[in-house]
């Protein structure tokens, strides 16, 4: 007899109050997330980071997060008509997760731009790959890190 194990996903509005409740594991996908990607950044900087990441959370006006089985694996937070935060846990890239996020924020938040770090190519062609392009360049992240940043605006 063959097992099969079916992944159950859930996409959950959080208010602030559900975000910090939520928030240690919200920061696991974070990290999870940033070292299969961010290969740039130094240890020091995921550690420095992290208190931000926490705030962040809790400033933009929409959070979602994805759940498999109550874990938390994936969230977005949006800030008006930005993307201000999408990650994805390592364990679930490449299942069309994020992307189903971005859709759902361009379709219901009127989402039309997102920031994504130029050392980071990889979410560059992601979000071109939906619709987004590089419309403006900054040679510093918004902490003054010398991490350049390309801004990014949907084409539809």
């Amino acid at each position: 007899m063959e097992l099969r194990i079916i992944m159950s996903y859930k996409m959950e509005k959080l208010n602030k109050e559900l975000i910090k409740k939520d928030i240690s594991d919200i920061l696991k996908v974070w990290e999870s997330s940033v070292r299969a990607t961010h290969f740039f950044l130094k240890e020091s900087d995921i550690m420095d980071l992290k208190p931000l990441v926490e705030q962040g959370a809790l400033y933009v006006d929409e959070f979602f997060c994805i759940r498999n089985n109550e874990e938390i694996i994936a969230f977005i937070g949006i800030h008006e008509d930005k993307i201000e935060m999408l990650f994805v846990s390592d364990d679930f890239r490449g299942k069309g997760i994020g992307k189903q996020l971005i859709n759902f924020a361009i379709s219901n938040l009127n989402v039309k731009y997102v920031d994504v770090n130029e050392q980071n190519p990889q979410g560059t062609a992601f979000y071109e790959h939906i619709g987004f392009s590089v419309f403006k360049r900054s040679e510093f992240d918004d902490h003054g890190n010398p991490y350049p940043i390309l801004h990014m605006k949907l084409n539809k």
